[in-house]
């Protein structure tokens, strides 16, 4: 059986990976080789139950945007949508700046927000180059999939 040699530079730049991308876990295969380089994420999360819920729609309050929702209840052009059910974190940390911005300009590929879902940190991505008009969530709000996050134009 030939023996398999460890690549340290290939781990290295695997974690690299997991630590830009906000993965848990990268795997790497080569032929028969396969590599898998994962991180524990410690955090803690405090739940707490609201004593009202509200379910008629509401227009997104605006006023720490500086920007109005789109008329007609259509969805505006680059809206930024969830992709999945789960929690929107404006910034990658506790006490840490915000990822961006009313009025800051974004290239393609830069991170936005994270949402949340079963325990695992998604990174939500510009889609394209652009100003940040409108944020339209909260801090650890809920979100669901397809529900317009911000809006890059």
């Amino acid at each position: 059986m030939a023996r398999f040699q460890i690549d340290d530079a290939l781990i290295r730049k695997l974690a690299e990976l997991l630590d830009e991308t906000g993965l848990t876990e990268i795997e790497f295969a080569e032929g028969d080789k396969r590599l898998r380089v994962a991180k524990t994420v410690n955090q803690t999360i405090t739940a707490s139950t609201p004593s009202v819920v509200q379910v008629a729609a509401e227009a997104p309050q605006t006023a720490a945007t500086g920007a109005e929702a789109p008329a007609g209840g259509g969805t505006p052009d680059g809206a930024v949508t969830s992709p999945m059910v789960g929690t929107v974190y404006l910034a990658p940390e506790p006490g840490a700046p915000n990822f961006v911005k009313v009025g800051d300009s974004v290239s393609e590929g830069q991170t936005l927000l994270i949402v949340e879902a079963m325990k695992v940190m998604n990174p939500i991505r510009a889609q394209r180059s652009g100003t940040v008009k409108q944020i339209l969530v909260d801090d650890a709000q809920p979100v669901e999939f397809g529900e317009v996050l911000l809006v890059v134009a």
